[in-house]
C-alpha cells in the first residue's frame, strides 16, 4: 500500500510500505479521507517529540470501507462504512476504572502514539469502529472524530435547550462545538476570534449567530450589551496560545466575564503558557470551570446527526488533496493557516 510517512520532521514521504496483516479481532479498513489535525501540524516539526516515533504514519482523523474482516469478529462485513475511533484507553487507571477515559494517564492516539490514518489502509480492534450508511459522503465520514470533540465539550458542560454560549476561538474545535450545540440549543450563540473569515464561516452556515472580532471590540462588553448585562449560561474557550490584544482580556478570563452568576466555563485549549486568572471574579458569580479533553463514545451521535443532515461538514472543509500531496498539504497550512479549516487528504 501507500502512505505518508513522517521520515524525519518537516518531511513527508509518499511511499510503498507493507500492507498490515489482519489479527484476530481486527478489521482491515480501506482508508478513503483522513483530515488534518491542528495536533498533526504540531506532530509535524517535532513539537509532539519523543512521543511520535519517527518515523511513522500520522493521521488520527480517518474513515472508510471494511476490506477483511478477522478471526472472531462479528457484526462487520466487507463493504461496510465506517468510522474509527483513534483513541487508546489503558483500562487499568484510576480514571479508567471509574469509566472516565479521556482522563487515562496513559491515554494513546493512532497516529500519534501509533501509525495512523495517513495510509491507504489499518487494520484496528472492531471496537474502535463506528457503522455509518453508505450514502453518508466518505468526506464527512473522515470529520467523525473533530465533530466528537464539539458533542463532547457541550456533554462537560452539559449544555441544553435554551441555553445562550459563547464560544472563544473559531477555528477546527471552535466551529465543531458550534455545530454541536446547534443540535442542543437554538439561543443565541456568540462566537469570538480575530479572524473574519472564520466569523463568517459561522454565521452564514447558522442563525442567531453573533460574530465578534476582539480587534475591532470588547467581547465582553457587547456580550454584556446585547444580553442586557445577563451574561451566557455556557462560555467554551477553544483558543489555547493567543496573542495579546490591547484592552481586552486573555480568552479564559474574558470567558469568566462574560457568563452569567452560576454560569459555567468549558476550556478545551491546549497552551503550555499560564492563563491569568482572577478568583475573584470567579467565585462572586459562583461559577464552575470544566474542561474537556478528546471524545468519549460521541461518535454513534456524530453519525446520527450528519446523516439526519443536522451538521454542516462542508462548512468545514476549506481543500481536499491527493494523499501524495501530504508534504504540500501541510506547508500549505503552516505558511497560510489562517485561510484554512480542514484540508481532507483523498487515499483512493
Amino acid at each position: 500500500m501507500k502512505a505518508a510517512v513522517l521520515e524525519t520532521y518537516n518531511q513527508f514521504v509518499w511511499k510503498e510500505v507493507e500492507t498490515p496483516k489482519v489479527k484476530p479481532g481486527e478489521v482491515l479498513i480501506r482508508i478513503k479521507f483522513a483530515s488534518i489535525c491542528g495536533s498533526d501540524m504540531h506532530i509535524f516539526p517535532g513539537d509532539f517529540h519523543p512521543r511520535t516515533p519517527i518515523p511513522f504514519i500520522p493521521g488520527h482523523e480517518f474513515g472508510g470501507i471494511v476490506k477483511e474482516v478477522g478471526e472472531g469478529v462479528s457484526g462487520y462485513a466487507r463493504g461496510d462504512k465506517v468510522a474509527i475511533d483513534p483513541i487508546i484507553w489503558c483500562n487499568e487507571c484510576p480514571a479508567c476504572k471509574r469509566k472516565h477515559y479521556p482522563a487515562c494517564i496513559s491515554l494513546k492516539l493512532l497516529g500519534i502514539d501509533l501509525d495512523g490514518g495517513f495510509a491507504q489502509y489499518i487494520s484496528v480492534p472492531h471496537q474502535m469502529l463506528f457503522k455509518a450508511k453508505a450514502d453518508l459522503p466518505d468526506e464527512y465520514v473522515a470529520l467523525v472524530e473533530i465533530y466528537g470533540i464539539g458533542f463532547h465539550a457541550n456533554r462537560r458542560a452539559e449544555t441544553k435547550e435554551g441555553d445562550v454560549l459563547a464560544i472563544w476561538g473559531a477555528g477546527r474545535v471552535g466551529q465543531v462545538i458550534l455545530q454541536a450545540a446547534r443540535t442542543i440549543t437554538s439561543e443565541t450563540i456568540f462566537i469570538i476570534d480575530p479572524l473574519d473569515n472564520r466569523l463568517e464561516i459561522a454565521e452564514k452556515n447558522y442563525e442567531n449567530v453573533i460574530a465578534i472580532n476582539p480587534n475591532k471590540e470588547n467581547p465582553v462588553e457587547k456580550i454584556n450589551q446585547l444580553t442586557n448585562g445577563k451574561g451566557v449560561d455556557i462560555a467554551f474557550e477553544a483558543v489555547g496560545h493567543a496573542d495579546e490584544i490591547k484592552g481586552v482580556h486573555t480568552p479564559i478570563r474574558s470567558c469568566i466575564n462574560s457568563i452569567r452568576g452560576g454560569g459555567k466555563v468549558c476550556v478545551l485549549g491546549l497552551s503550555d503558557e499560564p492563563a491569568p486568572i482572577v478568583f475573584k471574579e470567579m467565585i462572586w458569580k459562583e461559577a464552575q470551570i470544566v474542561s474537556s479533553r478528546v471524545s468519549d463514545g460521541e461518535f454513534d451521535e456524530v453519525i446520527k446527526n450528519l446523516e439526519l443532515g443536522k451538521l454542516k461538514p462542508d462548512a468545514l472543509i476549506s481543500k481536499i488533496m491527493h494523499g501524495s500531496q501530504t508534504q504540500e498539504a501541510f506547508q500549505l497550512i503552516q505558511n497560510e493557516k489562517e485561510k484554512y479549516l480542514k484540508v481532507l487528504l483523498d487515499l483512493s
